[in-house]
């Protein structure tokens, strides 16, 4: 039986990631680990300096007490599982809201797709797009993201993982009912503002609460990206790889700083 382990940033209550675990259930042996609270943007954290508990809810069912998505992975591999016994696929998500464009570097969910790779295992970080806030979504808005990662996995497991080693697939669900088809994308270019507001306690004193950008984007002439794909209502699959460099720009800073 293939083994799967599911994550997720937005929590162990997260309908998304009940969700997540109906959908891929019929597939194989479901692990569930998930962080205690919300940690969305907390990008490819470790928590260093404080001690982490796996807390059951039900049989392989665990909460990490205040651990991130990447936390819940790396103790995953290495206290859940046996070195010669990883599972056969981690899937992060399903998460509420989008991930795309650089908006993957912030990633929580992302971030935990990023660390099963990195642990040698593939992949996936699924995301389901909300209309006008995370509000508009409900248990029923994740049933087209169900049948997508229902989809996926089982042609991983009927075939191999598409992937070479550390990449994984980022995948994003319009917030729509029918299913138009898959668009196989690249990373968008968003275009950010600042949604930082200002407020004051009871004593006067001020805070900042961080809001959330509209998906605004750099449109290219092919449309080809991840936020062209769900403004135009198809499913969005971006391959992912960690290495970050620039290889383009490795000549010229050469001769720069050489030349």
């Amino acid at each position: 039986m293939k083994k799967i382990l599911i994550t997720n940033d937005d929590g162990f209550e997260s309908d998304g990631l009940k969700a997540l675990v109906d959908a891929l259930r019929p597939l194989g042996h479901i692990t569930v680990v998930a962080p205690t609270t919300e940690k969305s943007a907390c990008g490819h954290s470790l928590t260093l300096t404080r001690p982490l508990r796996f807390i059951a809810i039900e049989d392989d069912f665990f909460k990490l007490d205040d651990g991130t998505p990447s936390d819940c992975v790396y103790l995953s591999m290495n206290a859940l599982f046996e070195e010669n016994s990883k599972p056969d696929l981690v899937v992060s998500g399903i998460n509420k809201g989008s991930n795309m464009g650089e908006d993957i570097t912030y990633s929580g969910t992302a971030s935990a797709a990023m660390e099963a790779v990195l642990q040698g295992v593939p992949a996936i970080a699924i995301s389901q797009v909300y209309d006008k806030s995370p509000s508009s979504l409900t248990k029923d808005s994740y049933k087209l993201a169900q049948k997508v990662i229902y989809d996926i996995a089982k042609k991983i497991f009927d075939g191999d993982f598409p992937l070479e080693e550390r990449k994984f697939l980022n995948i994003n669900v319009p917030f729509i009912k029918e299913f138009k088809g898959y668009k196989i994308t690249k990373a968008g270019y968003r275009v950010y503002g600042n949604d930082a507001h200002l407020h004051r306690n009871p004593r006067g004193e001020e805070y900042y609460w961080l809001g959330t950008h509209a998906l605004r984007h750099k449109e290219n002439p092919s449309k080809d990206c991840d936020l062209s794909a769900i403004a135009d209502g198809f499913v969005s699959i971006t391959p992912i790889k960690l290495d970050m460099t620039a290889h383009e720009d490795i000549e010229k800073l050469d001769e720069w700083i050489n030349g």
